[in-house]
């Protein structure tokens, strides 16, 4: 994917019934009810341009290596060829004398010399061995929007589809409108051809799940899927479409049933899991829908990395790395928890599903056993005020980030700032992602200072207090005034205990949930002195870590078109 692209002007006038719509360099024209369109999004396809584009500059690092390594293994096996050669021919005519013109050099073969940008041809005594040029093109990806909409996306993309006729003449319109369509002469002469030129941008009328499917023997390097609601109905076929090693992009906006418990048989349906209500039930959203790829991924041999997973707004956004490997679908496994939840102090207990053993073999061999875990973790009740429990997920337990992958991403963004209209969100975000610890769910100082009906302790005290403790702390991404730890919730608990016989309070009720926190005394007494580490080195940069809640938030209106919108069963037309 080419960062230099020339872009067509807008058109001047803008045609009756149209109104312009500009984001960064792409030019769409809009009506009303023809195609959906949220303009609060932008964000999302700025950190999914950022995000492919990364992803793209890592593959193609990891290809050229590989060829690299296959050409330094082509140039041993010569030499240890011509070698032998030489010694048979030795051994068989020791007196012979060998013109100098036909002797051969001893020094290694030079894989991948060019000349002039052209292959260049290595004479050895057995064979010609033809060494490609150093200089390779980079690798050009295709990308499948498979919902695209407007086509907003999709002019910054590769592949786009939609079942919506509207939607389809809006993105055809949209594209030819940025210079992506193809030229009118190509057009005329590719009409009488079988595999005519679509242009940059191919525009397809269909199906999004066929579309997907029929790409499973002919795969593609990115899948993007960014639906109005749910994407549970396209996962299966995504992640057959995508190549080994490809990107998997993924948008939810439901997060009235991912991120509340007020329709778990929606959300088991959709995701397989059951959802929460807890002040961390964002995080729980994400980790429920990265339970479901990896668990349709499972059923074909294929595993799952999650590069980027953030909880944006109104929605979710997960970028996800697929590959095949049955040893590494074992492990699935063990990257799946269900979890106890406390309906009146929200403390979690983890239940993980699976379990490694590794026994040692014969020789230097190492057997993995997967076993079934023990359980359960907790009695009925909350060991910190003795409340009833909630079960949810099972979810995803593993990381939902990976640490090097964002901080590239956030190396490209603060590079490329002229190119997104929402870098500066864009850099928050990250740096706050990057140094996310890998542990589950985080807590706000202040609603824990709810329950106990306490003054609440600083950002800064509350950490200090964990760090001294021995715990790591970390901000999460996906709440203001939020922090991980590697803590347990005990250990959240006994600071707080601690905090409240610094700072006494009054008038609790005998029935309320804080009497019965005060009621167990913490292990240690908590430090609230200030820490060194309390403050990470990206704190002394001033960069908006969790920007106000954008104008016109929500996820928008569905278009109100006749046809189009909606699967049809053929009876029904």
């Amino acid at each position: 994917m080419s960062s230099s692209v020339t872009l067509t002007p807008p058109p001047s006038p803008v045609p009756d019934g149209f109104r312009l719509h500009t984001e960064n360099s792409s030019h769409i024209l809009i009506s009303e009810n023809e195609a959906f369109l949220n303009p609060v999004q932008e964000f999302n396809r700025d950190l999914s341009v950022a995000c492919i584009r990364t992803w793209s500059e890592e593959l193609n690092e990891l290809k050229q290596k590989r060829r690299a390594q296959a050409k330094e293994k082509r140039a041993l096996k010569a030499k240890e060829g011509s070698a032998r050669k030489r010694q048979r021919v030795n051994e068989s005519d020791a007196t012979a004398v060998e013109p100098e013109s036909l002797k051969t050099s001893t020094e290694p073969l030079q894989a991948g010399k060019a000349i002039g940008g052209k292959a260049t041809l290595i004479r050895s005594e057995t064979r010609l061995i033809d060494f490609a040029s150093q200089e390779k093109s980079e690798y050009k990806i295709t990308i499948l929007e498979a919902l695209s909409a407007t086509g907003l996306r999709s002019i910054r993309y590769v592949l786009a589809n939609d079942l919506s006729p509207t939607a389809v003449i809006a993105m055809k319109r949209n594209v030819e409108l940025n210079g992506f369509g193809p030229e009118k002469e190509e057009e005329e002469e590719s009409a009488r051809k079988v595999n005519p030129n679509l242009g940059k941008v191919k525009v397809n009328e269909g199906d999004a799940c066929a579309l997907m499917y029929s790409h499973r023997t002919d795969r593609v390097d990115v899948v993007d899927l960014d639906p109005y609601g749910t994407a549970a109905p396209f996962i299966d076929a995504a992640v057959q479409a995508v190549k080994d090693e490809g990107l998997l992009c993924i948008t939810c906006t439901d997060l009235s049933i991912l991120a509340t418990n007020n329709y778990p048989e929606k959300c088991f349906s959709n995701y397989g899991g059951l959802p929460l209500k807890a002040e961390y039930s964002h995080e729980a959203a994400l980790r429920l829908v990265l339970h479901a790829v990896s668990t349709s991924a499972s059923r074909y041999g294929r595993y799952i990395e999650p590069l980027v997973s953030l909880s944006i707004d109104f929605y979710v956004r997960l970028f996800i790395r697929v590959n095949s490997s049955p040893f590494q679908v074992k492990k699935a496994l063990t990257k799946t928890s269900s979890y106890f939840v406390c309906t009146s102090c929200q403390s979690f207990y983890e239940q993980p599903l699976g379990r490694v053993i590794e026994k040692q073999g014969s020789g230097e061999s190492v057997n993995t056993i997967y076993k079934t875990q023990p359980g359960p973790t907790v009695g009925s009740k909350c060991l910190e005020c003795d409340s009833s429990l909630h079960i949810a997920g099972p979810m995803w337990s593993g990381p939902i980030h990976d640490t090097d992958f964002v901080s590239r991403v956030l190396q490209h963004t603060e590079a490329n700032k002229d190119h997104y209209g929402t870098a500066a969100r864009m850099q928050g975000m990250l740096t706050v992602a990057k140094e996310e610890l890998h542990t589950t769910f985080y807590f706000t100082p202040t609603k824990i200072a709810g329950f106990f009906h306490c003054q609440t302790p600083s950002l800064e005290e509350t950490t200090s207090a964990l760090l001294h403790a021995g715990q790591q702390v970390s901000r999460s991404h996906a709440s203001p005034g939020s922090l991980k730890t590697t803590g347990t919730c005990e250990d959240v608990m006994d600071v707080f205990r601690s905090w409240v016989k610094k700072h006494p309070i009054k008038n609790v009720s005998e029935t309320s949930p804080a009497l019965r926190l005060l009621a167990k005394e913490p292990r240690t007494e908590a430090n609230f002195s200030k820490h060194p580490k309390s403050v990470t080195s990206s704190s002394k940069f001033k960069i908006v870590r969790y920007p106000e809640t954008p104008a016109n938030w929500g996820p928008g209106s569905r278009p109100a078109t006749g046809g189009g919108n909606k699967r049809k069963r053929k009876h029904d037309n």
